[in-house]
């Protein structure tokens, strides 16, 4: 393991030719809905700049950005942890633990607000239990830090995820060194772990910080002013899309502005094995007296990010079911979601592996500039790219409007960045020489990438795929904008019931949803195992 810059010898240009444009194509078709967004602003004119001064923006400007960098903060210090105890120690049920501590990632921010309001909110279910003793009202959990809180709950797993495939790919050999030097096993932590841990901490924070910016369910029932809610409400009470463009336009530069952090945060350190040899795993590292506090801390989160939105749902199941509740839910809208996400998973794949291969092995202000690109639709309120997509579609790709290609594009827009954390992560930890000493031997760049590069990078492949499955799972915007008709998913389902108030009948689909999600962790966790 080195932390300097290495001098290889590159090969052929013109592989890095076409991986140049492939990358640039995609990039392109990622900025779709920023090339809307300008479109629709340059009709307002001077009433552009006079939205930007109102005061009203700038107070929305700050409390999006706090309300970001508070939930990135959160989540970090919930998901290192998490993350380093369920790799790296003799965890008991650390397995089962893991299993637990993802499943927010299948609960749609709006159940899981929701979720937490009827069970902890003002008249919610804890309330509702303690008033015998007298207390006829809880404080209120609306704002900032109710909104805050519940989108730490449901973030903190992408940190969770990155922070895992980096433990499990880090060479021991600098910690044994420092241990044998007498170093303590706090000391090396914080001395040799956390720096090689930094690239797959950014990726995890940047996925983070802009799902906490572009989220819409969790501050909207939570009353929070961000700039979603603030977009949401533009369209809905004035059917002003240029003034919504505008205020999009402003989320779009704060998003840019931590890209920029996000980058210069990574350094020029390199963080892979730099001699030869076979990989192994680090050694178990022994609780010991912090075997309790550290299952404690895993309860704790449990509780509040699982036990709850499943006490919530399960209540109104069984409300349903002792009432008799007729269910309307159709098993084609259970198959659509797992067609819609696995064909999503697919695509953003196989789009996201020349951006990440471009950026990592062949590192330019344009390569830099290219893959910043590819998250500006992950920056945005799944509305926005929805509209923007049904706009360039009815326009100019009529043909492809309200077909499956176009909605499985829309999920390519908004999650590609989840896919090219992961693969940055997993490619980092390869070392060039590999692919450097297949070249020699007389292979292909292409059959390097198949033979040697592929099969490296696949805790990174199923990591981002797990991620952009379940994502596309929740989806909501743009399954309504884009979907063919007729076509329902169990999002759908359970936004079309939680609006007209049947949550008994949301129950159900939401029960479906997480159950699909327990699926592909299950497979991810049995990947884990074999690598």
């Amino acid at each position: 393991m080195v932390f300097k810059r290495l001098q290889l010898t590159r090969p052929r240009r013109w592989p890095a030719l076409i991986l140049t444009i492939s990358a640039g194509l995609i990039a392109l078709i990622m900025v779709l809905p920023l090339g809307y967004l300008l479109l629709r602003t340059s009709e307002a004119g001077t009433a552009a700049w006079a939205q930007l001064q109102r005061p009203s923006t700038l107070r929305v400007f700050t409390g999006s950005a706090l309300l970001a960098i508070t939930v990135t903060a959160g989540s970090l210090l919930i998901g290192l942890p998490l993350a380093w105890l369920t790799t790296r120690t003799n965890l008991p049920g650390a397995r089962i633990w893991l299993s637990l501590i993802m499943l927010p990632m299948a609960i749609p921010s709006y159940i899981g607000a929701w979720a937490i309001i009827a069970v902890l909110g003002p008249r919610g279910l804890v309330q509702q239990w303690l008033e015998p003793l007298g207390i006829e009202r809880l404080p209120e959990i609306y704002g900032f830090w109710g909104a805050a809180g519940a989108l730490m709950l449901f973030g903190y797993p992408y940190i969770v995820l990155n922070v895992r495939v980096a433990l499990r790919k880090l060479d021991p050999a600098l910690e044994e060194a420092a241990r044998s030097l007498g170093q303590r096993s706090g000391q090396i932590f914080w001395r040799i772990t956390l720096p090689q841990l930094r690239p797959a901490l950014a990726a995890g924070s940047l996925l983070v910080v802009l799902y906490a910016l572009s989220d819409f369910g969790a501050v909207s029932l939570l009353r929070y002013s961000s700039f979603t809610r603030a977009i949401y409400l533009q369209y809905r009470s004035s059917f002003d899309r240029t003034g919504a463009a505008v205020l999009s336009l402003l989320l779009v530069g704060l998003a840019c502005g931590l890209l920029a952090a996000e980058a210069l945060s990574r350094g020029r350190a390199r963080y892979y094995r730099s001699s030869a040899g076979v990989s192994r795993q680090a050694n178990v590292i022994e609780l010991g007296r912090w075997r309790w506090p550290a299952l404690i801390f895993c309860a704790v989160v449990v509780l509040f990010a699982v036990v709850l939105p499943v006490v919530a749902i399960g209540a109104w199941l069984i409300i349903g079911i002792r009432s008799g509740q007729a269910w309307n839910l159709q098993l084609a809208d259970f198959g659509n979601s797992l067609l819609a996400a696995s064909l999503a998973a697919l695509v953003t794949i196989m789009l996201a592996f020349p951006v990440v291969f471009l950026a990592v092995r062949y590192p330019s202000r344009l390569t830099s500039l290219i893959e910043r690109a590819t998250y500006v639709g992950y920056a945005l309120p799944g509305i926005v790219v929805a509209l923007a997509l049904v706009f360039w579609g009815a326009n100019y790709l009529p043909w492809a409007y309200q077909t499956l290609g176009l909605l499985i594009l829309a999920y390519a827009v908004r999650f590609l960045p989840q896919a090219i954390g992961s693969l940055r992560t997993s490619l980092l930890q390869i070392n060039p020489r590999l692919e450097e000493a297949g070249r020699s031997l007389g292979q292909t760049p292409w059959r390097v990438v198949l033979s040697i590069t592929l099969p490296l990078l696949r805790p990174g492949i199923i990591s981002g795929a797990a991620l952009v499955f379940l994502s596309t799972l929740k989806e909501l915007p743009a399954t309504l904008l884009l979907g063919p008709t007729g076509f329902h998913t169990l999002a759908t389902d359970i936004w079309n019931n939680t609006t007209e108030l049947r949550f008994s009948q949301t129950a159900l689909p939401a029960l479906l949803l997480m159950l699909a999600a327990c699926g592909s962790l299950a497979l991810l966790l049995a990947n884990e195992r074999k690598t």
